[in-house]
């Protein structure tokens, strides 16, 4: 059942990539649509079949595969990564929608966006640590040439540096990972054949530093984030939608997973620190969107103090603050991806990017008041307005992180506040002002409103009905949190009160 996920976009990639040269370009992008929509399709319907109330590992496949290395293809899905599933096949179905339909080099281009697609999937199912790593990297070369190929001015040098990152990235892991078995003296990579409750204090937060710097460049933290604003700003839009929406959160979903599941007493030992990055990151985010003047770049810089949010839930590691962090995951996800998206309408449509060259957008005679009324919506759910997705999810964190860190969850709630403070800039800018001239802007075609339709409507939703979003993982986060022994979680408060 959940090989499809993997295995249904991967074939789809290698169709596409060898269809004849005299196949339309516009049924290419139709073939790459079908097979993303059916993939989608299935993973809601595995999203109906999931047991809330089961914390366990579900719909479980099991093959054997290279047994002298430890190396088996065993795959699951839990409440930490269904919601990661269903975000990572609808966006690929909106980046897919929402390319250009005169992209060049379509077959390349669809081909490698559905590689990454069944990458992130079975990064995300994987029960083994090298068949995550596999798919770990499976994506990295996809989407060097997705930013390189197809991106801005400075794409080359962007890809290069995405590409340096995320390999320096996935070599702490595999060295963590390899860590991991030789130092348990297990012979099977399996999540479930180890344990490290049997290892040193010392040889656990050595192995989770590992862990963490390798997470962390990939969602990334600071001071690891300098190649995120050139990847996103020169990626496309649709691709952008990707690095943002999706490729980040194996970033978070790694360190939830391996970090604080595989590693709960030395977690419970750096938490502090974990806390206080986290509040860093958020802080600095912020910040350094509000000195922004390419309205791209603003929201780039934006995801890395979201990102923060994350860290801190973690790193607090109750079960509301862990809910918190996989509704924020997803949240943001969708939040970011609309952004992206009207970014790129804005541009196509008036040629420029810059705050002070936009203004009077909302305006009729601009031609894109739709536009910019859901530009509104979509940076009022990143701001956390109360009634949208973002407010939840935020609050959820903020609620459950502050009992054990009470300044660092006060700076993310400042860090927040800041949100607001560049969106409303943003807005005011774009959308409202005295206009400067009477130009009347190309159409927007409803193709390309319906991407942003569909995601406003997830935001609206998932406001309004916020159980939606957070009963998946209620189960599971409680049971990673139920592995830290009560005295590790006194330690965790003492600490963070001192």
């Amino acid at each position: 059942m959940l090989s499809v996920l993997i295995l249904l976009p991967i074939l789809a990639a290698a169709i596409i990539a060898i269809l004849p040269v005299s196949f339309p370009n516009h049924r290419i992008r139709l073939t790459a649509l079908i097979f993303s929509g059916t993939v989608l399709a299935w993973n809601l319907f595995i999203l109906l079949k999931f047991d809330i109330s089961n914390p366990a590992m579900q719909f479980k496949e099991y093959l054997p595969w290279n047994e002298t290395l430890g190396l088996s293809y065993q795959i699951g899905v839990d409440g930490l990564s269904i919601l990661m599933l269903v975000l990572n096949s609808l966006l690929t179905w909106i980046s897919i929608y929402s390319s250009n339909k005169e992209t060049e080099r379509p077959r390349l281009f669809y081909s490698m966006i559905l590689l990454v697609s069944g990458g992130v999937a079975g990064a995300f199912l994987a029960e083994n640590l090298l068949l995550f790593f596999l798919f770990y990297e499976l994506e990295l070369i996809p989407f060097y040439l997705l930013i390189s190929i197809w991106g801005g001015a400075k794409r080359g040098y962007a890809g290069i540096k995405f590409l340096i990152y995320t390999a320096v990235s996935g070599a702490f892991i595999l060295a963590t990972f390899l860590g991991m078995v030789w130092l348990s003296g297990s012979t099977n990579f399996a999540f479930d054949a180890f344990s490290t409750e049997n290892l040193s204090t010392a040889k656990q937060i050595l192995l989770l530093a590992g862990i963490v710097l390798g997470f962390g460049i990939k969602i990334p933290l600071v001071p690891f984030h300098t190649w995120l604003p050139d990847a996103y700003v020169e990626a496309s839009a649709p691709i952008a939608i990707l690095l943002g929406g999706v490729l980040a959160k194996l970033g978070t979903y790694g360190l939830l997973r391996f970090g604080l599941g595989m590693f709960p007493h030395a977690w419970s030992i750096i938490a502090p620190t974990l806390a206080i990055w986290g509040a860093i990151s958020a802080i600095y985010g912020a910040v350094i969107a509000i000195a922004q003047k390419d309205i791209k770049r603003m929201v780039a810089y934006s995801s890395v103090g979201h990102m923060g949010y994350i860290l801190l839930a973690g790193a607090a590691s109750t079960p509301l603050a862990l809910v918190g962090a996989v509704a924020q995951m997803f949240s943001h996800g969708i939040i970011l991806a609309i952004l992206f998206h009207l970014v790129g309408v804005v541009e196509a449509k008036v040629g420029t990017r810059e705050l002070d060259k936009l203004n009077g957008l909302m305006s009729p005679i601009r031609g894109i008041p739709l536009i910019s009324a859901l530009l509104v919506l979509s940076g009022m759910a990143s701001a956390g307005i109360p009634g949208l997705t973002g407010f939840i999810a935020e609050f959820l964190v903020f609620q459950g992180s502050f009992s054990a860190f009470p300044i660092p969850t006060i700076l993310c709630v400042v860090a927040s506040g800041l949100t607001a403070v560049y969106f409303v800039i943003l807005l005011n800018r774009t959308c409202f002002g005295k206009l400067d001239n009477f130009a009347y802007y190309p159409k927007v075609l409803w193709s390309e409103k319906i991407p942003a339709l569909i995601l406003a409507a997830f935001i609206i939703f998932l406001g309004v009905q916020p159980t939606w979003l957070v009963r998946w993982s209620e189960s599971t986060t409680t049971t990673m949190v139920a592995a830290i022994s009560p005295l590790e979680q006194t330690v965790i408060s003492e600490v963070a009160l001192k």
